[in-house]
């Protein structure tokens, strides 16, 4: 049987400024993003449609909860395969156009750089992001491909694979 997860967060929208939505430049797009008990993210649309660049945006969100979901995929992949990882860094990139008033993203591209300890895993620790993938529910969820370009560094080693 599924077992179902409920999540929740609470956005506010912050500036209405004195004449709120009177003209498209009138107001600002800032916003905060409240989730109980953790720390407000700051929120703005893009600098492109007229957004504070000091502020996180969806778009970019969208990105990291991609790319955090992969490579928490990824590290239980790992741990369950006995693959020791020591580190994990990505640098995820997505493609959004638009068309007349909306829009929508064409695809992301993760570049995870994951050191490992033991050299003779390196296919095995390849080969893991492809199940990792899989298993990512906000991958899962999105309308739009989720390419993995990874690389597997051995530590110690100066080259990778």
């Amino acid at each position: 049987m599924p077992m179902q997860h409920a999540y929740a967060v609470e956005v506010e929208w912050t500036g209405a400024g004195d004449e709120g939505t009177r003209t498209y430049r009138s107001y600002a797009r800032d916003h905060v993003v409240r989730i109980d008990g953790l720390p407000d993210i700051l929120g703005s649309a893009d600098k492109t449609f007229r957004g504070d660049r000091g502020r996180h945006n969806p778009e970019q969100l969208l990105l990291a909860a991609l790319a955090q979901c992969h490579m928490l995929s990824y590290l239980h992949q790992a741990a369950s395969r006995g693959i020791v990882v020591t580190a994990y860094r990505d640098a995820a990139t997505g493609t959004m156009v638009t068309e007349g008033s909306g829009g929508r993203f064409t695809e992301a591209v993760l570049h995870p750089v994951v050191t490992i300890t033991d050299a003779a895993r390196a296919a095995d620790a390849l080969d893991a992001h492809g199940q990792a993938g899989r298993d990512c529910f906000i991958a899962s969820s999105v309308a739009f491909p989720v390419l993995h370009e990874p690389t597997i560094v051995v530590a110690g080693e100066q080259g990778e694979r």
